[in-house]
């Protein structure tokens, strides 16, 4: 028992009970999806020279016999702590609105390092169980003003997946990672700097590190993801999650775009708006009446870092209405005149309604010689009523991966491949 019933939504043994039975087709299918996803988005990650700058460092601490897409052989931690970081290079990669957060983020990276020595079955079901307690420690955990949540509770999901891979006492492991769950600042992305890829490594690596504990026969005791949202967060009511039997999972979102997801609202009312100006030069003031969590966690303004700029609304809309898209190449754009000079017009407003009624949508008003013309996003691509579809998820993906060769080999191997077949596919990734 928990140290208190109140607490017991906070500790995971019933959800990884419930998912570690079997996948229902559609769960299968799902993960298929944020695993292709996932891939691409490493790949291109991959591309940056500070993440292959990393690599190598890696290698000196954790040298071992796999090499992701050419970098140096790593042992399969310091390959789950690359992928990790490459994975959020572009802020491309999935996510869950309930979570606030991506449940997937440390668990398809640590899976990933692992996966030459199972199926693709095994893989896939091992990323589902820790995607469903990570999804259900997110709802718990809910940061305070000036905290970043990358790197927090993420370390739970993939400390349940990593045990349960290796045939651990996963609500042991969990319970490990619990005990010892950080929490991580804004303020890197806030001044620009890169610090902030390496959270989503560091909860990877934790998660790794309580597996491995927990193989050994360490544990610790219930009640600390209750205790620590206690201390670390000053929460006083008690944690609320969704009970085992609902897949979480199906409700995530794979993004369209790159950068925070509280920037596609404004993105997708801006590519609207621009098929309607003659020229984004007519364009003399822009408002963005948007709900207040993306404002707290987004308004950055006039970024001079690719970092900063995936976390700007202004920037957001400002690049979807000078490029059309939201591509990691726009933030390669960042000192074109024209986005800086419409970066620079936008003006942020909280729309009270969408914020009371927790409704993430966004409405885009550009003042031209003419007069005013406006565009509103209540729904994005990726969101649960409208998901990227498996055609939409393949097309970003050979976008992302286009400097992999044997990309169209990834895709059919990652959607079509057989579960009882060696994960071998993810071995054209991660290379012994």
């Amino acid at each position: 028992m928990a140290d208190n019933g109140a607490d017991s939504d906070a500790e995971f043994d019933d959800v990884i009970a419930w998912a570690g039975v079997s996948l229902p087709a559609a769960v299968e299918r799902k993960a298929r999806l944020l695993l292709l996803d996932a891939v691409g988005c490493i790949a291109a990650g991959l591309r940056h020279a500070e993440v292959q700058r990393l690599a190598t460092s890696l290698s000196r601490w954790f040298p071992g016999p796999v090499s992701i897409a050419g970098s140096p052989p790593l042992g399969p931690a310091g390959a789950a702590a690359l992928a990790a970081s490459a994975l959020c290079w572009d802020e491309a990669n999935d996510g869950l609105a309930r979570a606030h957060g991506r449940p997937s983020l440390t668990v398809v990276p640590a899976v990933l390092a692992m996966a030459g020595e199972h199926g693709l079955g095994r893989v896939l079901h091992a990323l589902a169980l820790g995607y469903e307690v990570g999804a259900r420690a997110g709802e718990i955990w809910r940061i305070r003003p000036g905290m970043h949540v990358d790197g927090s509770w993420h370390a739970l999901g993939a400390a349940a997946a990593c045990a349960w891979l290796s045939d651990a006492e996963a609500g042991r492991s969990v319970r490990i990672a619990a005990c010892q769950i950080p929490f991580s600042l804004y303020r890197p992305l806030a001044l620009g700097m890169t610090g902030r890829n390496s959270y989503a490594a560091h909860g990877a690596m934790l998660g790794i590190l309580s597996a491995a504990a927990a193989e050994a026969g360490s544990d610790a005791p219930e009640g600390g993801l209750a205790e620590a949202r206690r201390l670390a967060l000053l929460h006083e009511t008690s944690p609320k999650r969704t009970p085992a039997g609902t897949w979480l999972i199906e409700e995530g979102y794979i993004k369209p775009f790159a950068g925070v997801r509280h920037g596609h609202y404004g993105a997708v009312a801006a590519i609207d708006l621009r098929r309607r100006l003659d020229r984004s030069e007519d364009v003399t003031a822009l408002r963005l009446e948007t709900y207040g969590e993306a404002l707290r966690y987004a308004a950055n303004r006039a970024p001079q870092t690719a970092i900063a700029a995936q976390f700007s609304l202004s920037f957001a809309v400002a690049a979807a209405l000078r490029f059309g898209h939201l591509d990691p190449q726009v933030y390669d754009a960042l000192h074109d005149p024209e986005l800086i000079r419409l970066e620079s017009l936008v003006e942020l407003l909280e729309d009270p309604i969408l914020s009371h009624k927790d409704r993430r949508a966004a409405r885009l008003v550009a003042r031209v010689a003419g007069g005013e013309v406006s565009a509103r996003a209540d729904r994005v691509l990726g969101d649960l009523d409208r998901p990227m579809t498996e055609a939409d998820v393949t097309a970003k993906f050979l976008r992302y991966a286009a400097g992999l060769s044997d990309a169209p080999a990834i895709v059919e191997a990652i959607l079509n491949g057989p579960l009882d077949r060696p994960a071998s596919v993810l071995g054209r990734m991660f290379r012994k």
